[in-house]
């Protein structure tokens, strides 16, 4: 048997490890919990057993409950964030043709809503009204309004057509989160199943073709051949 006297303490790194695994965890807990039970109905307790760790681990890296909720969407609006700027940047590389790049940009936002599921219903909860008062909104319009921003920069839109460029993202949230939102609803009353092999492949490329025909007006302008 180990002598404790001459086992090595775990190092500052190690310990940084642990800590971030820890957090992590946690936080994947309170997604899914939040977005199963909705946030009035979970407690930290739950998310630290859920999590695999002790009850009072949450709220030693988070504080209260409404912070720890708080992070759980920062961290889903950073990874939003991060694709929208992945997209502009291929925009502004200038090597891909406007369709290309606006046909990544749906790709990207599609794969990422049908690997986060619970994001959408988070915001479905939200919507509804299912969140805790004084909630911070910046991150979400912070995410809006890049998403926004990078749009009318790929289509060319002055201020003037700012509406326009708000009208595409609304639509194109719509044609990517409602298939997630309503899959056990109105899909299955129309003979279609989410969960179906080739649904999302088939899914992705029914928006594509939408947007990329709705804007293809904008896209084809002067300065904007293709490459």
């Amino acid at each position: 048997m180990a002598n404790p006297k001459t086992m090595a303490a775990p190092s500052s790194r190690e310990r940084s490890r642990d800590a971030d695994r820890s957090r992590e965890s946690i936080l994947d807990a309170a997604e899914q919990l939040f977005a199963d039970r909705g946030y009035e109905a979970t407690s930290l307790t739950e998310i630290g057993m859920e999590a695999g760790v002790s009850r009072a681990t949450p709220g030693y890296f988070f504080g209260s409950k409404a912070e720890l909720y708080e992070a759980v969407l920062d961290r889903s609006f950073a990874d939003v964030r991060a694709a929208v700027r992945s997209g502009r940047q291929r925009a502004q590389s200038g090597v891909h043709a406007p369709e290309a790049v606006l046909a990544g940009a749906l790709r990207d936002y599609h794969d990422f809503l049908s690997a986060r599921p619970n994001f959408v219903r988070l915001m479905e909860r939200e919507a509804l009204g299912h969140s805790p008062s004084g909630a911070d909104v910046s991150p979400r319009l912070a995410a809006g309004q890049e998403a926004l921003s990078a749009i009318s920069e790929e289509l060319g839109l002055a201020a003037a057509d700012s509406d326009e460029a708000a009208h595409l993202l609304l639509s194109i949230v719509a044609l990517c989160w409602f298939p997630i939102v309503h899959g056990s609803t109105l899909l299955r009353s129309i003979g279609l199943d989410p969960k179906a092999p080739g649904f999302a492949a088939t899914r992705k490329k029914h928006i594509v073709d939408l947007v990329l025909h709705g804007v293809a007006h904008r896209l084809r302008r002067p300065g904007h051949a293709a490459n």
